[in-house]
């Protein structure tokens, strides 16, 4: 299938060639930019839209646990933490609760922060900082 958009062709160039670990940013951003539009769906009560990204937002936690290598200590901890924000945003969207949405995006802002300086710090171990010691 041929891309005529400039900006969707560019987008699926980005997800083509992302390492893994963008690939993991890129999630956690997705679900943020969903949860932002299940709270603009819940102020405006657009319960379709806000129901909708909810469940998109749950995909993507669901895909999170999905990747998980659960030989890792650090692995069976985000499990915990992620199964807490599947089922809390099951519970904002049953309630149409803004404040649990709030919350689980707080969680998922501070595992896209720490994410995203992991990936900084891995990429100055791969390419070095110039001799610093």
């Amino acid at each position: 299938m041929a891309l005529n958009n400039p900006y969707q062709s560019y987008q699926q160039n980005s997800v083509n060639t992302a390492t893994p670990g963008e690939l993991t940013l890129m999630l956690y951003n997705g679900c943020l930019k969903f949860i932002h539009m299940a709270k603009h769906g819940l102020e405006n009560k657009n319960i379709e839209m806000k129901n909708t990204n909810i469940q998109k937002a749950q995909a993507i936690i669901q895909e999170l646990m999905v990747t998980l290598n659960m030989d890792l200590e650090v692995s069976q901890n985000m499990m915990t933490l992620y199964d807490y924000m599947n089922r809390r945003l099951i519970e904002a969207n049953i309630k149409n609760d803004t404040g649990i949405l709030e919350e689980v995006e707080g969680l998922v802002t501070d595992f896209r922060d720490t994410w995203k300086q992991v990936i900084q710090v891995n990429r100055l171990k791969q390419y070095g900082q110039g001799g610093r010691a």
